[in-house]
């Protein structure tokens, strides 16, 4: 008959033969752990958890008090699981993990054992303290019924082996790990290369085609290392971690790596992993400026939103981007599964169309910013390009007119165009999008809104296109030139640009449906410059009809009177 001490030397062998058992590990704190931190003399592997004998309530055959504090719990407006204080394994765990209880104190003997000037577990990333809030949340029951909540987590049924919820059907610190085997790295009970342990559970719509699934761009050495908490030296290996920290995460709310929501985005983007230098374009004069607001946007926001702010997850999301194409008005990959509001201004959580996207920001609920004061509409975007419009540039359907001699190839009057053909950064080689500019209103070009910026020595045709470049990148600037110099007796040329008579995006409809009886004065994008063009002052009328003339400031004497030119909105223009 074998005696006690056989028994357990037998039971304990494994764990010596084993190379990959916790003897090899840094939760072996004897005196001969591999770890920094250790005993001093003590030189058995298992006592610090467990004994045999007089052992805690707890299982499994525990030799350490659980603590007995009130923990911070992680919350988020996207969590739906109920989570509660630690309990199961967790609470195990966190004997040592929370650092309040020294590592040295045990049950059974009851001597504590000596650390050195250790204490408890020293600060630092396996320091979770009792602050749970930044670290994934666990004790709570996963079910059916949560994972139906979520949207985008796996049925308890379909959670992948070895990821296991306890006997309580709760998630715990040992649906993760094993505290007994490192082979994984960070005692992960499978592998997260390529996050597949996230996966075990969670379930992202678009994920599979997207590009930081499948990305294999690799840090350049420069700046900060974006995987400083990870072994990981791809975009495709560190996936969720690309972003996301489990444990002590930068950003609480959604576990992120960083608390500034850009910062998540610009450790990548900013020319050290992908390509582009998105960055960059952030210093510019004009952007959108992701840097002016922290903790406003939120992931479960209404399309329509109430607070303004721009992040970079207003137009793209992270989990489905990808580099796919489409054509006008449909939107790319690089901002697929992202809100909107359509042309009938509803809110909808997926757009369809580009333009949808900047109507969240630049229609009904936030007026966009004029750089020039128009003598028709207030900003309003949606209603600008409404096709109902006696004008509009072709952003929701191809235009009105359908006589354009001056469009350069492959443009037509059938064209369409994105948002994102004028409004994008400037400067050759640039990212595309409208992240930031030089160019007043993020264009992608010059086009100049300044009141007769060459007055008393007039234009020359490099002047046309260097100040409105923007516009002959469509338009031929010979044939524009010709048309306008004909029609607007020569004043063209002389002091006004394509700003002063054009509207760029359209009119809001305030003439009413196809503009009335003076839909013809608004045709060709036509809404002038009040500071260069105003209504006479002696009858009020911005046009004079039938006589299709406009009232320039310059020639007008300080009570308002003076001297008209003709507009340049003469019937049989073809511009």
């Amino acid at each position: 008959m074998l005696n006690i001490k056989t028994v357990i030397l037998i039971v304990c062998l494994p764990i010596v033969a084993n190379a990959q058992s916790i003897v090899n590990t840094k939760h072996n704190l004897s005196s001969s752990g591999p770890g920094t931190v250790k005993a001093t003399t003590e030189t058995e592997v298992c006592k610090f958890c467990h004994t045999p004998h007089n052992a805690t309530a707890s299982k499994p055959l525990w030799n350490r008090s659980t603590p007995g504090t009130s923990y911070t719990l992680y919350s988020s407006s996207t969590l739906h699981a109920s989570v509660g204080q630690p309990d199961g394994t967790s609470i195990l765990c966190l004997s040592c993990h929370d650092g309040t209880i020294a590592l040295g104190s045990i049950v059974n003997p009851s001597s504590t054992i000596s650390f050195g000037s250790i204490t408890t577990m020293p600060t630092g990333k396996t320091n979770l303290s009792t602050n749970l809030s930044d670290d994934h949340p666990i004790s709570f029951v996963y079910n059916s019924a949560l994972a139906a909540a979520a949207g985008q987590l796996k049925a308890p049924s379909a959670i992948i082996a070895p990821v296991a919820l306890d006997n309580n059907g709760k998630m715990q610190c040992t649906s993760c790990h094993d505290a007994h085997d490192n082979t994984n790295s960070k005692f992960l009970v499978t592998t997260n290369q390529g996050s597949a342990l996230c996966f075990s559970c969670h379930d992202r719509n678009y994920w599979s085609t997207s590009t930081h699934n499948t990305s294999t761009k690799t840090w350049n050495g420069s700046g900060v290392n974006p995987w400083m908490h990870s072994s990981y030296t791809n975009v495709a290996d560190n996936a969720c971690e690309n972003c996301h920290q489990p444990h002590t995460a930068g950003g609480a709310a959604r576990i992120m790596n960083y608390l500034n929501e850009e910062d998540n985005c610009l450790n990548c983007h900013n020319g050290n992993v992908a390509t582009k230098n998105i960055e960059a374009q952030f210093t510019k004069a004009y952007k959108h400026n992701v840097y002016g607001y922290t903790g406003v946007h939120d992931p479960t926001e209404t399309a329509l939103m109430s607070t303004k702010h721009v992040e970079c997850v207003d137009c793209h999301n992270p989990h489905a981007t990808n580099a796919s194409t489409a054509s006008a008005p449909y939107v790319n990959g690089n901002s697929m599964d992202v809100k909107g509001i359509n042309s009938s201004g509803t809110a909808i959580n997926t757009v369809t169309y580009q333009y949808e996207i900047c109507f969240r920001c630049h229609a009904d609920n936030q007026a966009t910013t004029r750089y020039i004061t128009r003598y028709r509409g207030v900003g309003n975007r949606r209603l600008d390009f409404a096709t109902t419009n006696v004008s509009y540039h072709p952003v929701e359907a191809a235009g009105q007119n359908t006589s354009m001699s001056s469009l350069i190839t492959p443009y037509t009057v059938s064209s369409m165009i994105y948002c994102t053909d004028c409004h994008a950064s400037d400067g050759s080689g640039s990212p595309a999008g409208p992240h930031g500019s030089s160019n007043v209103a993020i264009l992608k070009a010059a086009y100049d809104t300044t009141r007769f910026p060459m007055l008393g020595t007039g234009w020359t045709s490099s002047d046309l296109s260097t100040h409105w470049t923007l516009c002959f990148q469509c338009h031929n600037l010979s044939i524009v030139t010709n048309i306008h110099t004909n029609i607007s007796s020569g004043h063209f040329f002389k002091y006004v640009g394509c700003a002063t008579c054009h509207d760029p995006h359209g009119y809001d409809g305030s003439l009413g449906t196809n503009g009335g009886s003076m839909a013809s004065a608004f045709e060709k994008l036509c809404n002038f410059d009040t500071s260069i063009i105003r209504p006479n002052a002696t009858n009020g009328k911005m046009i004079d009809i039938p006589n299709r003339k406009c009232y320039f400031v310059c020639h007008q004497n300080p009570t308002g009177t003076g001297g008209v030119y003709h507009a340049h909105l003469d019937a049989g223009s073809s511009f």
